[in-house]
Formats: structure tokens, C-alpha cells, sequence
């Protein structure tokens, strides 16, 4: 029945009774017809386990998005399925229990954001399918074992492709504050992640002709002291490298002592802009959440996470807060607007 359902076909010879004969092949005939292939099982309530290393707060624009394309594709909360989410509130020593906790109420999928999130989720469980929507190298991570086929219970995207991204966030940057020739980089170090970013970073500035001041933050308390540093050292423009943590775009201080400095600075997240920063040059976060949906769907539908392939961004966001240009005294160039 197993095989049939899967869409093979099968010819079944057996012995009965002839009076029995044609009742038995109706039988066969109804028990093995294929379910149609975006079949969901009636009455059931699917259960997804929604890993996040910030807070409820920050992360309920991207609850609704990633709520909204459920929606699109027949998940509806509350009649047949079930999110259960977990915040671990910029407290990343707490991911693993909390991802242990969503292993023991048995979900159908787990969803993760960040690397620390698909991490913990994975060192949880080996059987409970993962979608992540990755910043980093899912397979230097050993998260997967190739973009194309990725083995195991781990699949979804990745939202960066670094080395573009970052040598075009530095062009962008350039262009705004032409004159820039000492350029800071806010950037968390102990990341695995971040090696590879800074490099990207370093090569994307010397093709520039810009040089490099390394500002590393491995705690939230050091954001203070390292943009002290920042403008004590005469940077003329700074780019934030990321993290769910430390350099978190929800975090409020890095534009607020960038704005006091009249430091220009560009990050990787739009909700930084949004929170007073000057630029962001991204993937399109909402878009990627979209599409993560689509993997869960796939999932829930009989689909391997091994066998689906690890997608790559297509759709990017330049943001310009003009506010902040304005009150930077920057004219943002007519090629960018």
C-alpha cells in the first residue's frame, strides 16, 4: 500500500472464493488508488516547532510572514496546525534546551533562522526534519552535506552570499561617502561564520582603496566602547557584520551612538535601518521566509529534507534611510535612488 501511494502500480494476484472475486478487486481497486500528491491527511494537525535565538518582540514581523505563507498553502492555526515558538531572548546558551524541548513534544518540522538556531536544532535531533534559513556555510557548518543533495534531516536556504554581498555593500557605501578611505568593521569574531566575512570584507576594501579598522564585539556591553574606538581612530564610514546576538539589527545602540558620532554605517539587516541606520544591502528577508514555508509544505507533504535541494537568494534589498542621510549631511547619488 506504502508503494502504491507513492504512485506505483501493481498487479496483485490471489485466490477467493469466486463469489467473493469481484467485491475483492473494488476493494483492492479503492484501497490502492493514488492520493493526489498535495493530499493533506483529513483531520490532522500538524505541529511546527519555530526555533529563534532574539525575542517574541523583535521576531513578530517575521512570525506573521512565515505564519502568512502557511496560510497560502492551506496551514491554518488553530485548525490544522500548531506553531510552537521559542525565544531564547539573545541568550544563545539557551537554544539547546529549548530545542530539546521542541524534539520532546514530538513536532513535524522544525524551523530555524540563524546559525546558532539550526546548530543547537541539529545537535538535538538526527530524525525530526530542520528547514533553516541559513546566513552562513550550511556545509562548512557540517550542517548538510552539499547544497544540491543535502543528506539528513537539515534542508532550506541560505540568505547570504557573502562575498557579493559584501563587496556590494561596500560599493554602495562608497558611492554615499565618496570621500571614505578608513572604513571600521563592527564584527563578532568567535563566530565560525564571520572568518569568511571578513576576509570577503577585506578584499572587497582593497579593491576599493579603502583601509580596514577592526572593531571587534564579542558581547552587547562592548558596542560603546568599540564605536568610542570607531571615532577615536577617525573612521569615516563603518559597516556592522551581523549576528542574532551581539551585533543584533533590532539592537537600538548602534544607530543611536552612530547618529550622537555622525558615523555613516551600513548592516545587514533592513530592520536596522528602520531603526534609524543609514543603509542595508540584503537578501530579502520576508521573501526567504515565503519560500521557507514552501519547504514545510513539501515536508509535511511525504517529501525528505535530504532529497530537497538548499536554495540560494535571488531577491535583494538596497534600504536607504534618508532621514538619517539628511541628518548626516549625504547626498544620496541619483544611480542609487
Amino acid at each position: 500500500l506504502a508503494a502504491a501511494a507513492g504512485g506505483s502500480s501493481h498487479r496483485i494476484a490471489m485466490r477467493c472464493p469466486a463469489g467473493l472475486r469481484a467485491a475483492t478487486v473494488v476493494a483492492l481497486a479503492i484501497l490502492l488508488a493514488p492520493l493526489p500528491a498535495d493530499a493533506q491527511q483529513p483531520g490532522r494537525v500538524y505541529r511546527i516547532g519555530f526555533l529563534a535565538a532574539g525575542s517574541r518582540e523583535v521576531g513578530l514581523p517575521y512570525m506573521k510572514v512565515f505564519e502568512e505563507g502557511l496560510r497560502e498553502l492551506g496551514y491554518v492555526e488553530g485548525r490544522n496546525l500548531v506553531i510552537e515558538y521559542r525565544f531564547a531572548e539573545r541568550r544563545h546558551e539557551r537554544l539547546p534546551d529549548l530545542a530539546a524541548e521542541l524534539v520532546r513534544l514530538n513536532v513535524d518540522v522544525i524551523f530555524t533562522g540563524t546559525d546558532p538556531e539550526t546548530i543547537a536544532a541539529k545537535r538535538a535531533t538526527t530524525t525530526i526534519p530542520i528547514v533553516m534559513r541559513i546566513g552562513g556555510d550550511p556545509v562548512g557548518l557540517g550542517l548538510i552535506a552539499s547544497l544540491r543533495r543535502p543528506g539528513g534531516n537539515v534542508t532550506g536556504l541560505v540568505s547570504t552570499v557573502d562575498p557579493e554581498i559584501l563587496g556590494k555593500r561596500l560599493e554602495f557605501l562608497k558611492e554615499v561617502v565618496p570621500g571614505a578611505s578608513r572604513l571600521a568593521v563592527l564584527w563578532n569574531p568567535d563566530l565560525p561564520a564571520n572568518a569568511a566575512r571578513w576576509k570577503a570584507t577585506e578584499e572587497a576594501a582593497r579593491r576599493l582603496g579603502m583601509t580596514l579598522l577592526s572593531a571587534e564585539v564579542r558581547e552587547p556591553r562592548e558596542i560603546e566602547s568599540a564605536i568610542t574606538r570607531i571615532t577615536r581612530e577617525r573612521a569615516q564610514a563603518v559597516v556592522v557584520i551581523g549576528d542574532s546576538f551581539a551585533l543584533s539589527p533590532s539592537r537600538e545602540e548602534i544607530p543611536l551612538l552612530a547618529a550622537k558620532n555622525r558615523l555613516p554605517v551600513t548592516y545587514t539587516a533592513r530592520m536596522a535601518v528602520d531603526r534609524g541606520g543609514l543603509m542595508s544591502y540584503t537578501t530579502s528577508l520576508f521573501d526567504l521566509l515565503r519560500r521557507a514555508a514552501t519547504y514545510v509544505d513539501k515536508i509535511l507533504k511525504g517529501a525528505k529534507p535530504g532529497d530537497l535541494p538548499v536554495e540560494q537568494p535571488t531577491k535583494f534589498e538596497l534600504v536607504i534611510n534618508m532621514k538619517t542621510a539628511k541628518a548626516l549631511g549625504l547626498t544620496i547619488p541619483p544611480s542609487l535612488l
